[in-house]
């Protein structure tokens, strides 16, 4: 770190936070404090997009829209309000803390108590009771850590415990107390929409004055992170089988680790009797580090083994079908050759 925080605090956070009230974009679950929206919306924003999550975040509301709601739905219906959103163990979890919270119950509503609900750690923790208690815990992400690193001038590898450590300080030390949920949230949009990871816009930042990485001219060379490997390529082939208004479809096992439960299409290796008679299209699909290149063919079968399931497809959206499922499926309407 490249100094201790001798700055004016009462000013920095009062710039933050007069900025942040001006500048702050309109999403759903800023609209209001009640704990159950604010944490399906941390647990939703957590590695997946804003624009990404607001309609799933609403139309997950409107079928579930409290602890109870969600407690008492068939794990199928959950994941199908989930499908495309990704690291589905997230929804698994919010139903086991939803259950929990039923025998609690009601909300926990101190930080310790949060932190004993399935799938919450100390970030989520943080931001549900800053944000809907407005207890005084720093909420620290991806954002709120490079606006710190830069800020202080934190020259160290953002990845690295001790540097983590140091930034998690900071954040105690420059966090508004009586205002901690909105506080937070300054910070996290601050580094959203200002404090980008490429090409800053410090002329937009309400605090540029006391930015060290700025005065220093290396704004754009933190914060430090280690090197990212190049991703894997993996070709992949799905088979779209129809018959009857049906589509040919089967279904992950549940103690699988990923995507568990989750419906897809065949694979020519899964069905050596299929006779694929034209490509339908294209398509690229990336899971973490790996990315698939996924060709789709039209195919005929004449008999079915066990294990697959005849779709409808007026069901398509009741089961969870995996994204590549319904991106091949999307084929079928626009052709991608």
């Amino acid at each position: 770190m490249k100094r201790p925080m001798k700055i004016d605090l009462k000013w920095i956070r009062n710039r933050i936070l007069v900025w942040y009230r001006k500048n702050k974009r309109d999403l759903p679950w800023r609209r209001n404090r009640d704990p159950y929206q604010v944490w399906i919306s941390e647990i939703m924003l957590q590695q997946t997009r804003v624009a990404a999550v607001i309609p799933y975040y609403e139309r997950f509301l409107e079928r579930f829209p409290d602890v109870d709601a969600l407690a008492r739905a068939p794990e199928q219906t959950l994941l199908a309000a989930w499908a495309g959103l990704g690291y589905y163990s997230r929804a698994r979890n919010l139903q086991k803390a939803a259950r929990k919270i039923q025998e609690l119950g009601g909300f926990p509503r101190d930080y310790s108590a949060l932190l004993g609900l399935p799938g919450i750690g100390d970030y989520t923790a943080a931001a549900i009771a800053s944000i809907a208690f407005d207890l005084p815990h720093a909420v620290i992400d991806g954002n709120v850590r490079r606006v710190l690193s830069r800020f202080t001038g934190e020259r160290g590898n953002v990845d690295s415990l001790a540097v983590r450590n140091r930034i998690r300080e900071v954040a105690g030390q420059i966090l508004h107390r009586k205002r901690a949920g909105e506080f937070n949230q300054a910070l996290m949009e601050l580094g959203a929409t200002v404090c980008l990871p490429k090409q800053p816009q410090c002329q937009l930042c309400p605090v540029a004055r006391d930015c060290v990485a700025r005065q220093l001219g290396i704004q754009n060379e933190l914060p430090a992170k280690s090197v990212r490997t190049s991703p894997e390529r993996v070709d992949k082939e799905l088979l779209v089988i129809e018959r009857a208004g049906k589509i040919l479809i089967w279904q992950r096992p549940g103690e699988q680790r990923r995507l568990a439960g989750f419906w897809e299409l065949p694979e020519p290796g899964q069905l050596p009797g299929a006779k694929l008679s034209g490509p339908v299209g294209q398509f690229l699909h990336t899971i973490v580090n790996t990315n698939f290149n996924c060709q789709v063919f039209r195919a005929t079968l004449t008999i079915v083994p066990q294990g697959f399931r005849w779709l409808k497809k007026d069901q398509i959206d009741d089961l969870p079908l995996s994204t590549t499922a319904k991106k091949a499926l999307a084929c079928l309407v626009t052709p991608r050759l």
